[in-house]
């Protein structure tokens, strides 16, 4: 993660809470276009996050969550402040569960995708502060980058793409794809 985009999202965290902090990477066998383009399907999500009920996809920028955490309902909203083709994907939650990420998208080989995310989020109770002492977020974020990985690798095509992009509040969606050559 870049210093810049380190920066954004620690701005953005909660500092009279203590934040948590995720860094997971996993090797997926499918073009970084292919990865990439299927992680921009947030509506899809539910088919390989445990506990994401639902993702609604308001605009370019902004999403509606609904996930069970810790075994509560929880909705948020976010939005993306940073997002280049088969490079990154950011966001911040605007409302709700707290929490800021990054995914990242780096080729390996022709066929191969290194995945990694980052995700900074605030433990809301005590249930949700244990759970992250027991190590609960971190195995089901593994989780769910290993059923990301197997869903896409078995698809070898994404359901669909979003190829925009987005710095600050400036959106493209008709981004030069040329400009992002690997």
């Amino acid at each position: 993660m870049s210093k810049s985009d380190q920066k954004s999202m620690d701005k953005k965290a909660v500092k009279a809470e203590k934040s948590e902090k995720i860094e997971k990477s996993i090797e997926i066998h499918v073009p970084v276009r292919v990865a990439y383009n299927q992680w921009t399907q947030f509506e899809e999500f539910p088919a390989f996050m445990k506990g994401v009920k639902q993702v609604q996809q308001l605009d370019s920028k902004r999403l509606h969550w609904r996930a069970e955490i810790a075994g509560k309902e929880k909705e948020w909203d976010a939005e993306i402040f940073a997002q280049e083709p088969d490079r990154k994907i950011a966001w911040r939650s605007t409302s709700g569960a707290r929490n800021d990420g990054m995914v990242t998208f780096d080729k390996r080989g022709d066929n191969t995708t290194l995945l990694t995310l980052f995700l900074e989020y605030v433990p809301e109770d005590a249930t949700e502060h244990l759970g992250d002492k027991l190590g609960v977020v971190d195995h089901r974020v593994e989780a769910d980058l290993k059923r990301f990985k197997e869903f896409v690798e078995a698809r070898g095509v994404p359901t669909g793409a979003w190829r925009g992009e987005i710095h600050g509040n400036a959106v493209d969606p008709a981004a030069k794809e040329q400009n992002h050559a690997r």
